[in-house]
Order: structure tokens, then C-alpha cells, then sequence
């Protein structure tokens, strides 16, 4: 056996690691199809705030008055929303840096980044339905009016991408414990990676479009 051959023996313990990454060297299928459904969710997504935009130009008070204080609604960044961005704008880093540790074959780094990234999202939406709760307790609801229903539709569907993206993490950090990833064979972490950082874009346009974009009257 040469160097060669034991080296590719010990690297590539699993069969479905031992698949080329790439052969033709274009994209592969799995990376296309991610595209194409992020292409649709950009659409699905500019609708929502469009939407917003709509809703909020036809209103002369923007945030409305909360009817149980008499005052508008307001948002508060801290002590939640300012942290959960933080984070997961930090989790884009921690998905990258084993997207870049995996097409190196540093497979340890790669697991030891995915699980960093899967945790971060994990705290993301619990720290999401905390503030839900607590914006409850205010007299913030689906039921309070266009304010309301715009920023929990827009909140909670990408809440929902944050759980599927989480989800999508779980399966990748599995696959790669089990070894199945490689230099060579990777394309469902890029696929992966690639919803992951549209969700962090996503957020921090929500982030500025709720948060940080003054109000009006």
C-alpha cells in the first residue's frame, strides 16, 4: 500500500465520504436546488415587506397606541432582541468557518463549528418565544391590529425558516459525527450554509425594519 493509498484509506473511513465532491466541475444539483428555493423565499419574503411597507404608509400613527396604556407600542431592543441578533449574525461566522474546515478535510473543526451553529439557533428561538411572551404580556398580539399582525407574520414565518434551518443543521451535524462528509463530499453542508446565511439576512432586515427604523406622526 503507498503513502497515497493509506492516506486516502484513513481519511476517507466512510463509503459516502468517499464520493466525488464535484466531477463534472459545475454546480452540483443538491447546491442548484438550494438556490432556486432561496430565489422563491427572496420573493416570498420581499411580498412581506411590501406588505409591511403598505400597511405602515396607510397609517398616519406608526407604531399605533396600545390600548391598555394609552400610549404607542413600543419594541424594546434590550434586554432579547439586541443579543439573539448578535448571536446569530455570529452563527453566520461559526457556519462558514466549517463550511471552509470541511472543504479542507479538517472534519473535527467542521463537527466542532456545525454544533456551535446548531446551539446558536437552538437560543435564537427560545429567546424569540420569550419576547413573544413578554409582548404578550404587554398587550402586543396577532389580535392588535395591522401593527401586530405585521410583525408577528413577519417574525414568526422567519422564525419558522430559523426552525427549519436548525433542523437542516441537526442532519448535517449527525452526517458529519457519523463521518460522511469530506473534501470531496460536502455539497449538503454549502447547501446548508448557504439557507443559513439567507436566514441571517433576512433577520437583520427585520431587525432594521422593526427595531431601528424611526416611527412616523
Amino acid at each position: 500500500m503507498t503513502t497515497e493509498s493509506h492516506a486516502l484509506t484513513t481519511t476517507e473511513s466512510s463509503p459516502v465520504a468517499g464520493l466525488s465532491h464535484d466531477t463534472s466541475g459545475g454546480i452540483s444539483n443538491v447546491v442548484l436546488g438550494m438556490l432556486l428555493f432561496l430565489t422563491s423565499e427572496v420573493m416570498f419574503f420581499a411580498g412581506l415587506f411590501a406588505a409591511y411597507f403598505a400597511v405602515r404608509a396607510k397609517t398616519e400613527l406608526w407604531p399605533p397606541l396600545n390600548p391598555q396604556t394609552g400610549e404607542q407600542f413600543h419594541l424594546e431592543i434590550l434586554p432579547l432582541v439586541g443579543p439573539a441578533t448578535a448571536i446569530l449574525i455570529l452563527s453566520s461566522l461559526t457556519c462558514q468557518l466549517a463550511v471552509w474546515a470541511i472543504r479542507r478535510g479538517d472534519r473535527v473543526a467542521f463537527v466542532r463549528n456545525i454544533a456551535v451553529t446548531f446551539l446558536i439557533g437552538i437560543i435564537f428561538l427560545v429567546m424569540q418565544a420569550i419576547d413573544y411572551l413578554e409582548l404578550g404580556a404587554e398587550g402586543l398580539s396577532l389580535a392588535s391590529g395591522t401593527f401586530g399582525t405585521t410583525y408577528f407574520t413577519l417574525t414568526g414565518f422567519h422564525g419558522a425558516h430559523v426552525f427549519g434551518g436548525v433542523v437542516m443543521l441537526g442532519v448535517v451535524l449527525y452526517r458529519g459525527m457519523a463521518g460522511q462528509f469530506s473534501a470531496r463530499h460536502h455539497d449538503a453542508v454549502e447547501a446548508t450554509s448557504l439557507y443559513w446565511h439567507f436566514v441571517d439576512v433576512v433577520w437583520i432586515l427585520l431587525f432594521s425594519l422593526l427595531y431601528l427604523l424611526p416611527g412616523k406622526g
